[in-house]
Parts: structure tokens; C-alpha cells; sequence
């Protein structure tokens, strides 16, 4: 009996320290990227920031078609991965835009890090966005709890997920291509909102 259970007891370790190294790998394994959507002497700018999922790119995806949605507005968004070294905090954007990927139901640490870090939110315009696979109700409060502890304007947040259905009224489409249309969707609403109060 004795043997079976110290059996399990090292299999259940063994399932906790991979787990351990998954998430810090998960975490910290972001590439450095910044693409710029819009007419750089436009009226508005954005900074819309994410930290790279090793694995998918929904992150990315999600980030840019926001930015497209912004550009229809006359916004000019630089979307900057976390990693990039030249993320430009001390610009007057109109409008920040941070992405965190969910691991252990909560948001990525170096979104939460970069947020706390951040020179200067009191009264700035901010819009969350949690991804997930589909369990990102925690997660998302943590994010947003983040921001305005920093006395942010958070105007919006949003969840998208990459396996549980973002519109099941669209079920037959790919779920990452619903996700991307209602972030272009989403970043429309924000630059409208934006532009014309």
C-alpha cells in the first residue's frame, strides 16, 4: 500500500513541476514585434500591447484586427508585443489597449508586470481584452482589477476565446475568425465612441 501511494505521490509531483515549467515557459517565451496599422499622422493613436502565446497566435490576430477596426476611425495603432524594446510609454495616446493570454486562470504576468509598471494610466482611455481557451472569467477580473487600480478609464472589456464557441450563432466558421471579426468589430465601436464624444 505504502509503495502505491509513494507511487502516486511522485507522479502527482511530477504533474505539478511540469505544470510549474509549462506556465513559466508559457509566459516568458514572447517574440518581439511591432506593426503599425494606419496613417501615422493621423488625428488619434493607440498603443495596443500583448505578450506572444508560444503555441497560437490568437493574441496577435485579435491585436491587429482591432487595430484595423480603430484604423476605420482615424486611429493610428502601433501593436507591440511585450518583448519589443522600443514600446514608446511616455507618448500621449489617446487610447491603450492591453491583451492578456489566460494560464492558470489568470492573466499572463507580463501583461499584469507591464500595466503596473506603466508610467502614467490616471484618467487614460483603456480597453482589456482576455483570451483563453474558454475559462477566462477570472482571469479577466484579475486584468481588469489591474487597470484600475491604476485609475484608468477602462471603457471596455472583453473576452475572446480560442476553443469555446465567441458567437454561437456562427458555429459553422472557425472560431479564431469569429474572434477576429468581433475584435475589428469591437475596435470600430471603441474609435467611434472615441471620435465623436
Amino acid at each position: 500500500m505504502n509503495k502505491r501511494l509513494k507511487k502516486w505521490g511522485y507522479i502527482f509531483i511530477g504533474i505539478i513541476l511540469f505544470w510549474m515549467v509549462l506556465t513559466i515557459w508559457a509566459n516568458n517565451s514572447g517574440n518581439k514585434q511591432l506593426l503599425t496599422v494606419g496613417d501615422e499622422d493621423a488625428k488619434y493613436s493607440a498603443l495596443i500591447v500583448y505578450n506572444p502565446d508560444p503555441i497560437y497566435n490568437l493574441d496577435e490576430q485579435v491585436c491587429t484586427a482591432f487595430a484595423q477596426g480603430l484604423k476605420e476611425t482615424g486611429f493610428y495603432s502601433q501593436v507591440a508585443s511585450l518583448d519589443y524594446e522600443d514600446i514608446d510609454t511616455q507618448k500621449e495616446y489617446d487610447l491603450i489597449v492591453f491583451c492578456a493570454n489566460t494560464y492558470n486562470w489568470a492573466p499572463d504576468w507580463k501583461t499584469t508586470e507591464f500595466i503596473a509598471t506603466y508610467p502614467e494610466l490616471t484618467d487614460k482611455n483603456v480597453v482589456a481584452i482576455t483570451l483563453g481557451s474558454g475559462s477566462t472569467g477570472r482571469a479577466k477580473r484579475l486584468l481588469d482589477q489591474a487597470i484600475t487600480k491604476r485609475n484608468a478609464n477602462l471603457i471596455e472589456s472583453k473576452e475572446f476565446w480560442l476553443m469555446k464557441p465567441n458567437d454561437e450563432a456562427r458555429m459553422d466558421e472557425s472560431n479564431v475568425d469569429v474572434a477576429t471579426d468581433m475584435a475589428e468589430d469591437l475596435g470600430l465601436h471603441i474609435g467611434l465612441f472615441l471620435t465623436t464624444k
